[in-house]
């Protein structure tokens, strides 16, 4: 819809930010495309995983991109970069008012309520699957493997941390958040790969390319985004922190004698 009002100018390579704080926003690409990690958690629903699977995932890699990629070009080929960091979150339902008026500006806030809902219910997807097996292998404490009623123990606490989130945080502290915890996460399995990458049969360069990939944004993006969003960084280092201590805290007390494991 905005291709059709594109100012070429306000493309111009005159006007680009730096490539460090360039480097720092591909963070924000590693959370918007975190769901593509979600496709794995249906490989047991597909009747032939190993030949749908990557094809899902390739195809919805290149339709998502094709469609991140004009989206883009649209919103900053319509606005200037000061009009696109001021308006913030509306700034697509912005770009969309030439085209369409105050009818283009409604449109694109609900498609991004419906494009929100999408995507937290793809992240709580996967928690049940998850928590219960991380469960059941001695990663997580036992009761996520249960339900109460007819909910998983696992969907419940993903849905709580979520509303907390949402409560507590504004929408680009919460992508913040989410960039840095999916680029630690994308980097510490990559990590653990190397060991079993004979088994897996992946190929150990495209792992070395992935590690520097995620390590080197991460690094980017706390020295430039994070520096300047303490609260955010704090939240984080708090997060990562508790994790932590919760995780040591249940093990110790599961290894204690008398305890069930």
């Amino acid at each position: 819809m905005t291709i059709a009002n594109w100012n070429l100018a306000l493309l111009s390579p005159a006007g680009y930010p730096s490539v460090q704080e360039i480097v720092a926003s591909v963070a924000l690409t590693f959370f918007a495309f975190l769901g593509f990690g979600v496709i794995t958690f249906t490989a047991k629903d597909l009747p032939d995983p190993a030949r749908q699977l990557p094809k899902a995932i390739y195809l919805a890699l290149a339709i998502a991109t094709t469609i991140y990629v004009a989206v883009s070009l649209g919103v900053f080929g319509t606005l200037t970069a000061d009009q696109v960091v001021e308006y913030g979150t509306t700034a697509l339902a912005e770009a969309a008012k030439p085209t369409l008026g105050e009818a283009g500006y409604v449109l694109m806030v609900i498609t991004a309520l419906f494009s929100t809902t999408g995507a937290v219910n793809a992240g709580l997807y996967p928690s049940i699957g998850m928590t219960a097996h991380l469960a059941s292998v001695g990663q997580f404490p036992p009761v996520f493997g249960r339900s109460v009623g007819r909910f998983p123990v696992g969907l419940l606490v993903m849905a709580g941390l979520a509303i907390v989130l949402v409560v507590g945080f504004n929408l680009n502290n919460i992508a913040s958040i989410g960039s840095a915890v999916a680029l630690l996460v994308f980097s510490a399995v990559s990590i653990a790969h190397f060991r079993l990458f004979r088994i897996t049969g992946a190929n150990i360069v495209v792992l070395v390319i992935g590690l520097v990939a995620t390590l080197g944004t991460f690094v980017v993006f706390c020295t430039t985004t994070l520096v300047n969003e303490p609260a955010t960084a704090l939240a984080l280092v708090a997060i990562i922190a508790l994790s932590i201590i919760i995780d040591f805290s249940w093990k110790a007390s599961a290894r204690t004698p008398g305890r069930p494991q």
